[in-house]
Parts: C-alpha cells; structure tokens; sequence
C-alpha cells in the first residue's frame, strides 16, 4: 500500500514501455531483500494489468486509480485458468448468465496476496465460452480458508476461495470473451514474474561476496562464483530490456528468458549454499531462505514443466 501511496504504481502520465521498466525494477529490487513480499506485489501488478488491459471502462473508472493508489489490494486468481489455456487443467469455476450478470460457482486452490477487502480476477465456463470477472474478498458467498503449509512464502496470504453462487454484475466483468483476453494479457503477466528470479540471484551474488574469505579463501576453488553469475544475470536484464524497448513482447520471447531465469536462479542460490557451508546449513538462515524461494519461483505458474512445454512447442511449430 506504501508503494501505491508513494506514486509507484500511477500509470497515467507514463507510457507502457515506461510503466513496465519501471514497475520491473521495483518487484526485482523488493525480491533482494524478500521474495515473499515481491510476490505480493507481483500479484498487485498482476491485477492492475487486468484494469489497464479491459475494455470496460466502468470497471477501470472506478477500481483501478485504487489499485494504483495503493488503497486497496488486489491479487490474480489466474493460476488455474493459465494451466487450463496450456491444457494442463480443467477449469474450476463454472457462471451461469442471469440478469445483469453471472453466477459464479466452484472452488479457486490457491489465489494469493488476499486478505478483507481485495480485489481479484477469476474466469469461469458459461456453456459457450469463458467469461472473466473482477470479485471482492468481502462478497459475503465467497470463503477463503488459508494456506500455510508450504515449504516457503507463508507470509503470500494464500487461500482457497469457494464461491457459492456468487453473484458478479455486468459493471465487474473483465472480459466477456476471456480466452482473447487472456491472450493479450499473458506476456505482461509473465513479463512481471522474471524479476523475482533477478532480485534472488542478485541476494544470492552478494551472499557469495559476503562470506569470499571463509575458511581462508577455500571459497575460490568452488565451481561456480559470483563473478560468472553476475555476468549471466546482466545478460539475461540486458535481453529484457531490449524486448521491452523494441515494443515486440511476444509471449514465446518472455516465456524463454523467464525459463532462463528460473534455471539461473536455481543455480545461484545452490552456489550460495555451497559457498555459506554449514551456516547456510542452519535453519532460518538467508541462504536456505533464498533456496525456499527459487524453488517457489520454479513452480510459480507458469511453472517450469508449463514453460519447458510451450517453449519446446513452439520450437517445433517453427
């Protein structure tokens, strides 16, 4: 919310190329020091696409400059509509068209970043195509029960959220035709994940300066140090940007150097594992932290097997 009420998120006077480069460097900086909480701002952004991107300018009117402010949350509610596109899931949530809107029914597994009074978006099934929508936390039929047993990231506030007969008027739908909308969103989408694995990797290069003349300087006939990865994360920031300013930001282009990213951030955290010894052996300590949170990145949707998939697919359809 600070962020918002500091100005970081407005849109208005900036252009896209701008926005995006902007709001990267904040997630990637915030993800040095708390991959947690990057993640929760990655899920604000996330929401913030779908006002920008919407055609439906009520919608936009009324949330979005909130959303920016920071005065209130928002969060994706995508994780299972993306797998579905991919063809990995069946879709969880079903909307019935009555008068003036949907209702919406079904179960959500996990959607993050939520707490009293936020915003999310959700896509549902009507019987002839899928419609998105933008739901509150407070509807009085939606329940969230929460998720706390993961191996890292417990601080995310992630719950399941049952909708029970929801009722979403025509004033909060996204998209009518959500697998168009989709489709323009999801590189802006993916686009947002690639700095959480940058602003690991840059915590995990410090973490291996830190400790340079442990144990006498044994450190320096380990295989992989900081130097090496210092230089594979400038290669891969200096490729995003490129993409960035080129104004091309293809899918197949960020699903590619976000794959990359998840590999070297992967790598980077082991190194700084290897290079802290036993104390990065000790239970809560920064090291086995950052591992916590490459491996969440890893499965963070699209997931590593989802990009594998889409990237190997496309290799083949050239």
């Amino acid at each position: 919310m600070a962020l918002g009420k500091a100005g970081f998120f407005a849109s208005t006077q900036k252009d896209e190329q701008t926005v995006l480069l902007d709001e990267l460097t904040i997630v990637q900086e915030t993800a040095k020091v708390c991959m947690t909480t990057a993640f929760c701002l990655w899920c604000h952004l996330a929401a913030l696409t779908y006002l920008r991107k919407t055609d439906n300018e009520l919608l936009r009117a009324k949330i979005l400059p909130l959303l920016e402010r920071g005065e209130v949350l928002g969060a994706t509610g995508l994780s299972n509509p993306m797998k579905y596109y991919a063809g990995l899931e069946k879709l969880h949530l079903t909307a019935q068209r009555i008068d003036g809107g949907y209702v919406v029914n079904g179960i959500l597994p996990a959607v993050s970043n939520l707490g009293a009074n936020h915003w999310f978006g959700a896509i549902a099934y009507n019987g002839e195509q899928e419609v998105m929508v933008f739901v509150n936390t407070d509807h009085e039929r939606i329940t969230l029960k929460e998720k706390n047993h993961f191996l890292g990231i417990n601080g995310s506030a992630t719950y399941t959220c049952k909708f029970d007969n929801v009722f979403v008027g025509d004033d909060y739908v996204v998209a009518q035709e959500a697998s168009t909308f989709v489709d323009s969103i999801r590189p802006t989408f993916v686009l947002y994940q690639i700095p959480l694995g940058f602003g690991v990797v840059a915590a995990a290069i410090e973490g291996i300066e830190k400790v340079k003349a442990k144990q006498n300087g044994c450190n320096e006939y380990l295989q992989v140090q900081a130097d090496e990865l210092k230089e594979k994360l400038q290669h891969l920031q200096a490729l995003l940007q490129a993409l960035i300013q080129s104004g091309d930001v293809t899918l197949q282009a960020i699903c590619q150097i976000r794959l990359q990213g998840v590999y070297q951030t992967l790598a980077a955290v082991q190194a700084n594992m290897l290079h802290n010894g036993s104390a990065g052996y000790i239970a809560g300590s920064t090291p086995s932290r950052k591992l916590r949170e490459a491996y969440f990145l890893a499965n963070l949707t699209p997931t590593v097997r989802q990009l594998e998939k889409m990237t190997q697919i496309a290799k083949v359809a050239k």
